[in-house]
């Protein structure tokens, strides 16, 4: 043996480890913690808080040089062995986060031992951490005992930014603060979390590290996209450009002037069908590089769709670039925290992320390390926020709170981008709203009013609904049409009352029961028909209503929110190419109202609306200015009915993970199911257990439906957990069963995959 080797062996019989692979590898403590603090740092910096996020990487595994823990790692050598639980303050077990936590606490440090207490178990309430420091002073002890060395403990505690140490605070100041301080917390806790997940990960498997970092330069990126829109305004010239095209090409233009303006908050106001998806990327490329911003987060209302956008993205990049886009949806997070699936848990290392609402907030607001180890992402990066008339109401005291965190304290840019602009700005009637947007299109475009291409045939009894019979009649009169209902089973309900009608031609169908690459796979052949000048027939769920570039002469719209509606008129005549005649938007009552909650609230609304007025104009800005005050009146949107900020200004972070729910949580419960190459994908999975690259894989394959009915399935068989050594990562639909994914037409058919099943009401909707 060589003198290099024995040393080595030497080290790791007598030196703290922070890690033993059942290879036999040791990582040593003392590099472990220097490495963590300097990508910490790295992380940190990025924001303003290098010095204290390196900090919290040395002092954040202290507790790992006490005897008993090296006995553990020694013992129980393995993935899962310094793994804490998320009982750590009262079970004890593998606690070694409690003694950097005492240290940075005895130093006057609290926002640091809050990150590094949580690190494995996540971010405590301050009132549970301080009982947990309390009982756990003997843990920093018996780290000094076990060989924490003076030198490391004794690194000099950075000084908080000013911001949060000023005098003479009036109450809303003071409030204000405590929430900012809550919130920089956070981005720490983020930093340090990453910083550890990545460097034990390249200990473990560097081989999991696959599709991670992409490393392609913004200008790249930027150059790419103005050289896809020109070819596309070259194409448009040569075909006969339409308004729609000239209003494009302005819109975009406009878009590339503001991007030099100083980062902060922006609105994009520009009507359906006047390219903002591509326009707003082209915005936040420019805008990024003019003022050294590092990424682009796009993020989506519904995870129906996000494919739709980062496809467009793809192919406005190029083939050689794909790989600078990437998707996240909500659906994809691992079911629990595994050692596993914390490396696995996505961390947005990408120029472009697209990802949803959803998945944003959630995790703005989480406590989980795998939940938040990517928030250090959002700070100097250009968030657009496509749709954010979706924002859900009763958590916009919070939301709009921590958009305007992210551009006053770093360095964002928010981009508030829809054809139906909320009342989201500061004002009387709504005193949580943002301070100091911009409209980047200027008025002078008149884009709303160039862009008038339909007609709108409102119900002439709103309150009568009609009835699927008679509403199939109609569409079966159609041979070129898109019907858009409130909800999955409306779809496939009418789709088979227009199929009874129409034998010799197939009405295609889209809803949120097919998984992602069914989706893509019906919009190509959409596409494809449309190309061959062959007409479509297509009755869908709202999802096709943000993001999906569609185009029908005629479109029949059931009574919703008037931004629904607008976004509706905005699949007809879309391209302007209806040269003898306007597109024809028919509004209907259907048969079963939206689903309880805001949806069935914006419907109300709308019905207010139109009782004693005359109709509103669902091409002019101001409708939804009205709109939008009554709604956020109607759901008394200011009452913070949680006490969400309240939460934050208290610092109780698990006590707001908890309550902070974008989307009913009973709702959110994703499933696998069988169709095109989900199989390999999920022998992968049991095979190798969880990565990046195959979450990112799956999550083409899912479906989501209520929680309780995927207990019932897994439960009774239908359904099953797997993950490979991580075994409850995902849940996918039994093969025994895979006969109730219909791969041909309606997606997952939950009638045949619940029969027999007790509570036959619990069938999704």
């Amino acid at each position: 043996m060589g003198d290099d080797a024995r040393s080595t062996t030497i080290k790791l019989a007598t030196e703290p480890l922070a890690h033993l692979g059942k290879d036999g590898r040791g990582h040593l403590l003392i590099d472990h913690l220097h490495d963590v603090g300097d990508l910490a740092e790295k992380f940190g910096a990025v924001f303003g808080a290098g010095a204290h996020a390196r900090l919290a990487g040395r002092w954040h595994d202290l507790g790992k040089y006490g005897a008993e823990f090296q006995v553990r790692i020694r013992t129980e050598n393995g993935f899962e062995a310094h793994i804490e639980p998320e009982d750590v303050e009262t079970s004890g077990q593998k606690d070694h986060s409690s003694a950097g936590a005492v240290l940075a606490a005895g130093r006057g440090a609290g926002h640091l031992a809050f990150a590094i207490a949580g690190h494995h178990a996540g971010l405590p309430n301050r009132s549970d951490l301080k009982q947990r420091l309390e009982h756990k002073k003997t843990k920093l002890d018996e780290a000094i005992k076990g060989g924490a060395t003076a030198e490391l403990r004794a690194e000099a505690v950075p000084a908080l930014p000013p911001r949060f140490i000023e005098k003479g605070l009036s109450r809303a100041e003071h409030d204000g603060r405590a929430r900012r301080l809550e919130f920089w917390t956070r981005m720490v806790f983020s930093a340090l979390c990453d910083a550890d997940f990545l460097d034990t990960e390249r200990f473990y498997d560097s081989s999991r590290s696959e599709g991670r970092a992409v490393d392609v330069p913004l200008k790249t990126l930027s150059d790419a996209l103005d050289g896809h829109l020109t070819t596309l305004e070259t194409k448009a010239r040569t075909l006969g450009a339409t308004e729609v095209d000239r209003v494009r090409q302005e819109v975009r233009e406009a878009c590339l002037d503001a991007a030099e303006m100083s980062p902060g908050l922006f609105t994009l106001t520009v009507p359906t069908g006047g390219g903002k998806t591509l326009a707003s990327m082209a915005f936040a490329l420019r805008h990024a590089r003019v003022h050294g911003l590092d990424r682009v987060i796009v993020v989506i209302p519904y995870t129906s769709i996000i494919e739709q956008n980062a496809d467009v993205y793809r192919e406005a990049f190029g083939p050689t670039l794909r790989d600078a886009v990437i998707e996240h949806h909500s659906a994809t997070d691992p079911r629990s925290e595994t050692a596993l699936n914390r490396l696995a848990s996505e961390n947005w290392d990408a120029p472009v992320v697209v990802t949803t609402t959803a998945q944003l907030f959630d995790s703005m607001f989480a406590n989980r390390p795998g939940r938040c180890r990517k928030l250090h992402r959002l700070a100097r990066s250009v968030i657009v926020l496509d749709e954010a008339q979706t924002l859900p109401p009763a958590l916009l005291p919070s939301i709009l709170d921590g958009l305007q965190t992210l551009t006053d304290d770093f360095g964002s840019s928010v981009v508030l981008c829809t054809a139906t602009q909320p009342a989201l700005g500061h004002r009387e009637a709504l005193p949580c709203g943002l301070s100091g947007t911009r409209e980047i299109v200027p008025s002078g475009i008149n884009a709303f009013g160039r862009l008038r291409r339909v007609e709108v045939t409102w119900p002439s009894e709103p309150r009568l609904a009609t009835t699927w019979e008679s509403l199939s009649a109609e569409i079966a009169r159609e041979l070129d049409v898109l019907a858009i209902v409130h909800q999955r089973k409306d779809a496939r309900e009418l789709c088979a009352a227009v199929d009874a009608l129409t034998a010799t031609t197939a009405t295609l169908h889209l809803s949120a029961l097919m998984c992602p690459e069914h989706r893509s796979k019906v919009l190509k052949d959409i596409k494809s028909l449309r190309e061959k000048k062959i007409a479509v027939r297509l009755i869908s769920t709202q999802l096709v209503e943000a993001g999906v570039n569609l185009d029908f002469p005629v479109v029949y719209r059931a009574l919703a929110g008037m931004d629904a509606m607008a976004q509706a008129a905005g699949r007809c005549n879309r391209e302007g190419r209806m040269v003898d005649r306007l597109g024809s938007l028919r509004l209907f009552r259907a048969p079963s109202p939206p689903p309880m909650g805001v949806l069935r609230s914006a419907l109300d609304v709308t019905l207010g609306m139109l009782t004693g007025e005359a109709p509103p104009d669902l091409f002019a800005p101001e409708t939804y200015e009205r709109y939008f005050k009554r709604l956020y009146h109607s759901l008394q949107v200011t009452r913070d009915p949680k006490g969400l900020q309240a939460m934050r200004e208290t610092l109780r972070f698990k006590d707001l993970a908890e309550a902070f729910e974008f989307i009913d949580d009973s709702w959110s419960a994703p499933v696998v199911v069988p169709y095109g190459e989900s199989a390999h994908w999920v022998k992968e999975l049991e095979a190798y257990g969880p990565s990046r690259l195959r979450m990112r894989r799956l999550q083409r394959f899912m479906v989501s439906v209520p929680r309780r009915v995927r207990e019932k399935w897994i439960s009774s068989g239908r359904a099953r957990w797997t993950g490979g050594l991580a075994v409850d990562t995902v849940a996918v639909v039994s093969d025994l069963f895979s006969g109730a994914y219909d791969g041909d037409r309606f997606g997952l058919d939950v009638a045949r995959l619940s029969e027999g099943v007790a509570d036959a009401e619990l069938l999704v909707v």
